[in-house]
C-alpha cells in the first residue's frame, strides 16, 4: 500500500491509501460546485463554478470515498449577474488575478454509503482552513461507451470572513448587504482511469 503525496501548487497526485480503491477523475460537464450566500438580509444569492478539476478515490466495495482533492478557477464564478460576477472577481472578492484558484484537498474521511464525512483543507483568496463537508456515495456503474462512472454529493458551510472575504457595506434599516455564512453544495461524477 502506498501513501498519498501532494505536489505543489495543488496539482494533484494520490496514490491508493487502499488495496480496493480507484483513482477516478472529475468530470466538469456532469459536476456542479455551488453556493448560497444571504444578500440584504433576507433574500439569498446563489452562484456556481463552471470551471473545475479534482480527483477522487473511491471504494466501490465499501461504498465510500478514501481521498478527495478539486480545484476550481474563481473567476469562473457564475451568479447569473455580470456585474455582480465583475465586482466578485476584484480585489474586494475573490481577487482572481492574485489568486486564481480555490482548492480542497481531504485529510480525513469517515462513514459510507449516505453517511460521509469529509475533513479537509479549504483554500480560497489564500487562506487555508479546516472545514467539514457531510455527504453521500451516490455509486458506481458504466456509461454506454464503456466507461465506469462513479459520484458523490455533499455540502458544507463556511463564514468568508475566515478566509479574507470581508468586503460589505450597512443598510439604513439595519443589517448589510452581503451575509457571511456560506452555504456549500457539491454534485460530483467522476470517471475511473484507464
Amino acid at each position: 500500500m502506498l501513501n498519498k503525496i501532494f505536489a505543489t501548487g495543488l496539482s494533484f497526485l494520490v496514490l491508493s491509501t487502499s488495496a480496493l480503491a480507484a483513482r477516478y477523475d472529475v468530470d466538469p460537464v456532469h459536476s456542479q460546485v455551488h453556493f448560497t450566500i444571504p444578500h440584504l438580509v433576507m433574500f439569498k444569492v446563489r452562484g456556481t463554478f463552471t470551471d473545475m478539476s479534482g480527483q477522487v478515490e473511491v471504494d466501490t466495495t465499501k461504498q465510500t470515498i478514501t481521498a478527495v482533492q478539486g480545484t476550481v478557477k474563481s473567476a469562473s464564478i457564475d451568479t447569473r449577474e455580470s456585474k455582480r460576477d465583475e465586482h466578485l472577481r476584484s480585489p474586494d472578492f475573490f481577487d482572481t488575478a492574485q489568486y486564481p484558484e480555490i482548492t480542497f484537498v481531504s485529510k480525513k474521511i469517515t462513514g459510507k454509503g449516505s453517511k460521509i464525512t469529509v475533513v479537509g483543507d479549504l483554500t480560497i483568496h489564500g487562506v487555508t482552513k479546516s472545514v467539514e463537508l457531510k455527504g453521500s456515495y451516490l455509486g458506481a456503474n458504466k456509461d454506454p461507451w464503456g466507461n465506469e462512472r462513479t459520484g458523490f454529493e455533499a455540502t458544507g458551510k463556511i463564514n468568508r470572513k475566515d478566509f479574507g472575504l470581508t468586503w460589505n457595506k450597512a443598510l439604513e434599516t439595519g443589517g448589510f448587504v452581503v451575509g457571511d455564512e456560506v452555504q456549500i453544495g457539491l454534485e460530483i461524477e467522476a470517471v475511473k482511469q484507464k
